[in-house]
């Protein structure tokens, strides 16, 4: 297996449930994180190695992403032997895709689980995942008709998070958890798990946080750190100046979810947890300019976080590159703080629009994939 950064490393802990209920002599390695070796899986390399968004900073890194994949598909073909029974690329499309298509000319079973998001951007990724993938494990219940139409197997077997996180999360008992009051207005700030994101966001989360302090002195602000890097999330804080104004938990995300009453998020996959746990949110995104430059022309469409996305509306904002200033962040947050009082309603329905998005996620993702990766393997 295959997993990069944090989101990918829970998703694949999470299927190696499944795999090691199915299989209980199950041998898993390849590259991971702390959730997949929890599950007794050998990480050659840590997940983290992968944790790279964007085009130039890729570049930056591209020699040594490119080494691991060559050490790696040499470490699974050059003894026979040894060559598994299945690989299975758990999103990290860019680095996964082509690893899967070198696996499978020479006869190993390949398996994406989460599949790219062709339907949204890089439309023309969809003749590489035909050339690499054996089948398709797919979070989200559109997609394997869309894959099906350009000759991709592919299984739908929901979002294995909407089976963890409740549908009526506990408010109260995480804010005692961090030790905050039930009347407390709570803010969460999740800036990203990826070197690049705190690099570009997190100042700027920083500032918005600030304002919003100014305008409302009694909000507290709580923000979950992926633990390598809350040092330097400590330290950014305490160059905007807002580090006494913050609660900085290690890692804890769900938690600190499950407690808010709104966050200011990153755009990528913690947003779909955010959706998940019911929470208006506040979606930004800021990278090196030429990245998005690249990047934008290959949107196909209007949204970019997931929970818009799948429903189809601007359920929530989206501050993207330059509109992701302090003071706009500042003002989005607050006019959902301002909800909660003046328009509850509008909070109300966000609620609403998540929970039916819940139900649509939730299927035995477990039984779901173990069955398709029995299949794959029968031949």
């Amino acid at each position: 297996m295959v997993a990069g950064e944090t989101s990918g490393d829970l998703l694949a802990g999470l299927l190696l449930d499944g795999l090691k209920a199915r299989w209980p002599a199950l041998v898993s390695s390849g590259i991971g994180g702390p959730q997949m070796a929890r599950r007794g899986f050998q990480a050659w390399w840590p997940s983290d190695k992968l944790a790279v968004r964007g085009y130039v900073e890729v570049l930056r890194h591209y020699r040594e992403i490119i080494g691991i994949r060559e050490q790696l598909k040499k470490r699974l073909l050059d003894r026979a032997d040894q060559r598994p029974d299945v690989f299975i690329g758990v999103d990290a499309p860019d680095f996964n895709l082509d690893l899967e298509a070198a696996l499978k000319a020479e006869g190993i079973k390949t398996v994406h689980f989460v599949s790219p998001s062709v339907w949204a951007w890089r439309a023309d990724r969809v003749e590489k995942i035909r050339r690499s993938v054996d089948h398709v494990l797919c979070i989200f219940p559109f997609e394997p008709a869309l894959l099906a139409s350009h000759g991709i197997a592919a299984t739908y077997v929901g979002h294995p998070l909407a089976n963890v996180i409740p549908v009526a999360p506990d408010r109260a008992a995480a804010r005692r958890q961090l030790g905050l009051r039930d009347e407390d207005t709570v803010i969460a700030i999740l800036p990203g798990s990826r070197k690049s994101e705190i690099q570009y966001l997190a100042t700027r989360f920083f500032r918005a946080a600030a304002l919003v302090k100014r305008a409302q002195a009694a909000i507290k602000f709580v923000v979950p750190a992926v633990p390598a890097l809350k040092a330097w999330i400590e330290r950014l804080a305490d160059e905007a100046g807002v580090r006494a104004d913050l609660q900085i938990v290690e890692g804890q995300s769900h938690t600190v979810l499950a407690a808010c009453d709104v966050t200011l998020i990153a755009s990528g996959t913690a947003t779909m947890e955010a959706a998940l746990f019911k929470r208006p949110m506040v979606i930004a995104y800021n990278m090196n300019w030429l990245s998005w430059q690249i990047m934008r022309r290959k949107k196909l469409q209007p949204w970019v976080g997931l929970p818009n996305i799948l429903c189809q509306d601007f359920v929530v904002p989206e501050l993207l590159q330059e509109a992701a200033t302090p003071e706009a962040l500042a003002h989005a947050l607050l006019q959902w703080v301002d909800a909660k009082t003046a328009a509850p309603d509008k909070i109300a329905a966000v609620e609403q629009r998540f929970t039916k998005l819940h139900a649509e996620l939730q299927r035995d993702t477990s039984q779901l994939a173990t069955d398709a990766i029995q299949k794959i393997l029968e031949g």
